[in-house]
């Protein structure tokens, strides 16, 4: 059966989304953006809400765009090759391949989703992450923490659910990031 995983930059202080924008700098390090690359390349399904997939279809045309490194365009082509379902009562369309819309989050469906899969899924953005989190489907938490504390905006972690982690690696990047991955008791 596959793994769940809900990963995202983190505030030091558990944003992940700041109220006015920004969690610091970190991700666009190419020695963090190529650990992503590899940490994520074996995913088979990313799982979005609308506005995370509204900011993640930049993956479907990125690697076209003069000048890129390698890194760039790794992930590009990693992205790309992933299914990619958006849970969105607005969105009409998709504007990448291998994309689907769901108009409600079905836990029962996700649970089928993991049993028939044969590569890991990604639950992405922190609200659909809580509807997950809170169904408790999710098995594994990365966390790319920033060294900025923001005061306020979208928790990484849901109000209201009680979460036992088990650390299970941890890495610091000399920029300051820290990646940390929790795996479910």
């Amino acid at each position: 059966m596959a793994q769940l995983i809900y990963s995202m930059m983190t505030s030091l202080d558990g944003y992940a989304e700041a109220a006015e924008g920004g969690l610091g700098s970190g991700a666009e390090d190419p020695e963090v953006h190529t650990f992503v690359n590899d940490l994520f390349r074996p995913v088979g399904t990313y799982l979005y809400g609308r506005r995370m997939y509204e900011t993640m279809v930049y993956w479907e045309t990125a690697h076209t765009e003069p000048g890129q490194p390698p890194h760039i365009v790794q992930y590009a082509r990693d992205w790309q090759a992933a299914e990619k379902v958006v849970y969105s009562t607005t969105l009409e369309s998709v504007s990448s391949a291998r994309t689907r819309i769901e108009r409600t989050f079905d836990p029962d469906a996700v649970r089928r989703l993991k049993a028939e899969a044969e590569a890991d899924l990604t639950v992405d953005g922190p609200h659909l992450a809580a509807q997950a989190i809170a169904a408790g489907l999710v098995d594994e938490y990365r966390l790319f923490i920033t060294t900025s504390a923001v005061g306020g905006g979208k928790r990484f972690f849901p109000d209201g659910v009680r979460l036992d982690l088990e650390l299970v690696e941890e890495r610091a990047f000399r920029n300051g990031l820290i990646y940390a991955r929790y795996r479910t008791r």
